[in-house]
């Protein structure tokens, strides 16, 4: 609800404060005293973009302040909320247009864009006049008003919406990388293949490469080796050792122990020449190996080395990369079956999807004709019975929300084409229409607060009468400020004030009054007698604000 308004030094207002109350808020005036100033001064402070010199002509900035009262469950709250802003049962809001035209926005006193103020007016107000394009007046959105006439529920429909756009997707998505591989998927059987045939294990590289330096390490030293066992056996130093113990055996008896030292220094020095000898044997024995096995080594090492270069990779992970490519070409092997799945996938997310939209349009289709009814119903009492109202529905782009498009159209008169609202009525028609839909769409929803510039221009007598009772069925459940130059819609609010304009030292000014009980009186005939107020003015008045019950 809105529960206050203060402007100063914007348009012909210098100050103003306004407490505005629940049900019909009513504003007169002469005309071109400024009622829609008020309009533009709210609308400026909910962010809408509208006219530029909004400032008073003398004043350095504008300063418009509004207050609404928030109860819990509001949808305003969760604009706040995503909006980083706290939340609490009063909104304030409060803008400043600048002389320099730079307009500047608080919410709670904590800095907001004009963007964030425009997402909390679709939550706070909802202006309706004959210039409408914004609500009823708008196609697009007649789909929805639909939808909130019927109380659908959409939740399912989006939910099939989702699974059936998932289904395709995946279905889309596997066909693409199905026909990506079969691109490849010459290669892939080949590059398979030759990896199997090879069968690389992490770390045979290494493996293979020292057993290789081994081999051709050994081939390198081995004849000199078998050379230093050749001079060190029996052919060589061992042999000549041997001689010459047995020589000094056979002299030493003979040398009267001078031979003993060095005959002893000999066997000792065989006893080691002998271990040498086993040790260099031992090695011999050890680099003997099959050139052969050289030359396999060899191989395989190269062939893993060339293999590893075609593929771009460390020789340790062409393992690895067989087992990619293996899954690959499994994706080809496996990949009809697995579209034939998707394809059943997608069949059956249509199906539901086609299922729940069917059933959406048929609740459409039947709102629609008690929506027509209703419309009728509403018509009648404001001089409108011969005027046709229909809900026409046609088939539609799929989307979460079905395939419906709805349309509002109308026709004034029997046998006249119908079309849009805003095309074939008059001003005074679309007037009514609007009131008589908005009546029709009403739920109780208090969480907006319904605006109606004017929408009663154009008709009188008891087609007024019946304007303004509709207005305050709608003021039952939500607060509804009129701008209204019709005494019997005047007479019908809860709360009433005036607008009037004044000049003072050259300088015209609005201001806005609430009125009082006999206020109301005077204010209410002059608007049934003009200028000049007579008594029988004043007692139609009193007639029209007792009859209001």
């Amino acid at each position: 609800m809105l529960r206050s308004l203060d402007i100063r030094d914007m348009l012909l207002i210098d100050r103003l404060e306004l407490d505005f109350q629940p049900g019909l808020n009513v504003l007169t005036g002469e005309t071109g005293a400024g009622k829609s100033i008020l309009l533009d001064c709210l609308g400026f402070v909910l962010g809408w973009r509208g006219r530029a010199d909004l400032v008073r002509a003398g004043a350095a900035q504008g300063e418009v302040t509004a207050v609404f009262d928030l109860p819990a469950g509001h949808p305003a709250r969760t604009v706040l909320d995503e909006a980083g802003f706290p939340v609490s049962d009063e909104l304030i809001l409060r803008r400043v247009n600048g002389g320099d035209g730079r307009k500047t926005g608080w919410i709670n006193d904590r800095r907001a864009s004009g963007e964030v103020l425009r997402l909390l007016s679709e939550t706070l107000v909802e202006l309706h006049g004959q210039h409408d394009d914004r609500g009823l007046l708008n196609p697009r959105g007649h789909r929805l008003l639909l939808d909130a006439f019927a109380g659908v529920d959409l939740p399912p429909l989006r939910a099939a919406w989702t699974a059936r756009r998932e289904a395709r997707a995946a279905f889309t998505e596997a066909e693409a990388a199905l026909a990506a591989a079969r691109g490849e998927e010459e290669f892939l059987r080949h590059a398979v293949a030759e990896l199997d045939k090879l069968d690389p294990q992490p770390g045979e590289e290494a493996e293979l490469d020292a057993r290789r330096r081994a081999m051709q390490g050994a081939e390198r030293i081995r004849a000199d080796v078998a050379r230093a066992l050749q001079a060190l056996g029996s052919d060589g130093a061992e042999g000549a050792m041997l001689d010459a113990a047995r020589w000094l055996d056979g002299a030493a008896e003979r040398a009267e122990g001078r031979l003993e030292a060095p005959a002893g220094a000999l066997q000792r020095a065989l006893i080691e020449l002998g271990e040498a000898v086993s040790g260099v044997e031992a090695a011999l024995e050890a680099m003997d190996f099959d050139p052969r096995d050289l030359e396999a080594t060899e191989e395989r090492l190269f062939a893993l080395r060339a293999l590893a270069r075609k593929h771009d990779v460390l020789a340790d992970d062409l393992a690895g990369l067989a087992e990619t490519l293996r899954t690959r070409l499994g994706r080809i092997d496996a990949g009809e079956g697995n579209l034939a799945r998707l394809t059943d996938a997608v069949a059956t997310a249509d199906a539901g999807y086609d299922k729940a939209a069917l059933a959406m349009t048929a609740e459409r289709v039947a709102a629609a004709k008690r929506l027509d009814a209703a419309m009728a119903a509403e018509l009648a009492p404001l001089k409108m019975e011969r005027a046709i109202f229909e809900t026409r529905l046609a088939e539609a782009e799929p989307g979460p929300e079905g395939r419906d498009a709805v349309a509002f159209t109308v026709a004034t008169n029997p046998g006249a084409p119908a079309g849009p609202l805003d095309k074939i009525a008059s001003g005074g028609e679309l007037s009514r229409f609007l009131l008589a839909l908005k009546v029709c769409l009403a739920r109780g929803n208090d969480a907006l607060v319904l605006i109606f510039d004017e929408i009663d221009r154009g008709v009188g007598g008891a087609t007024a009468d019946a304007v303004g009772r509709r207005l305050a069925r709608l003021a039952e459940g939500a607060q509804v400020l009129v701008v209204t130059h019709s005494p019997q819609v005047a007479a019908l609010g809860g709360n009433h004030f005036r607008v009037a304009k004044s000049v003072e030292g050259g300088m015209t000014t609005s201001e806005v009054a609430a009125l009082t009980d006999s206020q109301r009186i005077e204010e209410i005939a002059r608007m049934l007698a003009g200028e000049e107020i007579t008594p029988a003015a004043k007692e139609a008045a009193k007639v029209l604000l007792e009859g209001r019950a």
